[in-house]
């Protein structure tokens, strides 16, 4: 084994040992608990990015560290030829969370009574494929063979080549030409732009099958969908027999203050995906259906060696009583209104977006890459999407106190780099 002693040997170690797919900020974690995290040199930082979205319950949550032991010590892995604990039960919280029935802030009001089927994997990327998979599946038994997915511009679906074609960011495509066919993108809270992909679409894109949109942007800078354009989407899908997929792999699982952010516009889509917080930090994918859709794949249709496995399924299983239980959306709701105000009211901050606990703020100038840089030196994890907007993913169990002492460094790092 290779010894790396110092933090210069971790450093020089990953730029020898490791591909350059990320830059990497000059810090190395070495704890967390709950909003904090410690580094290698024994410093304390306030963590407003979560794991890019995904320690929804903190670092090392008692309950989910208790889950994750108990079962590496009695099952790992198995495959998906059989029956393993947990994973019927998780399967049931995540349906009984996605037919849940919200107002326009998240408050909880009543359920749909639908029951949802899911299919777990390991990553958004992954539960984007499925979802993609199982449309055109409804596109080939319902539509005439139709294939071709809509999806926004500024989105962003994954990393894969078939989510990647899905992305409506140029930037993202560059060098991996040429993008799998059968997609096309259409301006965010545009209906009639919509309307006018389904009825002409491109030749490369095709007849329609299915329309793909995250209810906010994460990656292509925190842009929420208006529930209008929602309702209008879910209204076009169902006129015309098209799939409605809602991508909730960063808004789902109380990030936004409802179960999944669709509820917030008051509609129900066809396919749900979600990842990130899902299990807790732990690696986890899946995506759910109800209805028709849930029936079209069979055995042999779609696999993943380890998604659903017994120590993801544990922690999921976890996770999801845990927020439940801590009653977690009413705290989001509270503290996202609060963070959304401590942050309009900072210096060079000219618009804050977003909902619960995903807010952007536009800065108005190209400083976000530096106040993240330097927001290290203050104890700060921050993250920026983009020269000028900053993104916040913190913990959902952020306390408002931990929201005043951020905005306060974050205000005087602001005059610093000014």
């Amino acid at each position: 084994m290779y010894e790396f002693d110092t933090h210069a040997d971790f450093i020089a170690g990953d730029e020898r040992y490791l591909m350059h797919s990320y830059a990497r900020l000059p810090v190395k974690f070495v704890r967390g608990s709950g909003c904090v995290l410690t580094d290698s040199e024994g410093r304390d930082y306030l963590d407003f990015l979560g794991g890019i979205g995904v320690v929804c319950l903190g670092h090392c949550h008692p309950r989910l560290v208790d889950a994750l032991k108990g079962q590496a010590e009695r099952l790992w892995q198995v495959g998906n030829y059989f029956h393993v604990e947990n994973r019927s039960e998780l399967a049931a919280a995540l349906s009984r969370l996605l037919g849940a029935t919200t107002d326009e802030e998240g408050h909880v009001t009543g359920s749909t009574g639908q029951t949802w089927r899911t299919f777990f994997a390991n990553s958004g990327a992954e539960a984007n494929e499925g979802a993609i998979k199982l449309a055109r599946r409804w596109g080939e038994r319902r539509l005439g063979g139709a294939t071709g997915i809509v999806t926004a511009k500024r989105s962003f679906h994954g990393r894969t080549l078939a989510t990647l074609a899905a992305t409506g960011q140029d930037v993202f495509h560059k060098s991996f030409a040429p993008m799998p066919a059968g997609f096309m993108s259409a301006e965010l809270n545009d209906l009639a732009a919509l309307e006018e992909a389904i009825a002409r679409p491109e030749a490369s894109c095709g007849p329609v099958c299915a329309i793909m949109l995250e209810c906010v942007q994460g990656e292509g800078g925190v842009w929420p969908a208006d529930p209008e354009y929602l309702q209008g989407a879910a209204r076009l899908c169902e006129e015309r027999g098209l799939v409605l997929i809602v991508d909730e792999v960063q808004t789902g699982v109380f990030r936004c203050g409802a179960p999944f952010s669709y509820q917030l516009a008051g509609i129900v889509p066809d396919i749900v995906s979600m990842a990130k917080g899902i299990a807790g930090g732990f690696p986890m994918g899946a995506f759910s259906a109800h209805g028709e859709v849930a029936d079209l794949l069979g055995p042999g249709d779609h696999g993943s060696t380890f998604g659903g496995n017994p120590l993801a399924c544990a922690v999921g299983r976890a996770t999801m009583e845990t927020l439940v239980a801590e009653g977690i959306g009413e705290h989001v709701i509270e503290v996202g209104a609060q963070l959304a105000e401590r942050l309009a009211a900072l210096p060079h901050v000219t618009e804050v977006r977003g909902r619960g606990l995903m807010r952007g703020a536009q800065l108005d100038a190209p400083m976000a890459r530096s106040l993240v840089e330097q927001g290290l030196r203050a104890g700060l994890v921050l993250n920026c999407v983009g020269d000028s907007t900053l993104r916040f993913l913190p913990p959902l169990v952020v306390t408002a106190g931990q929201v005043d002492a951020m905005a306060e460094r974050l205000a005087k790092l602001m005059g610093q780099v000014a």
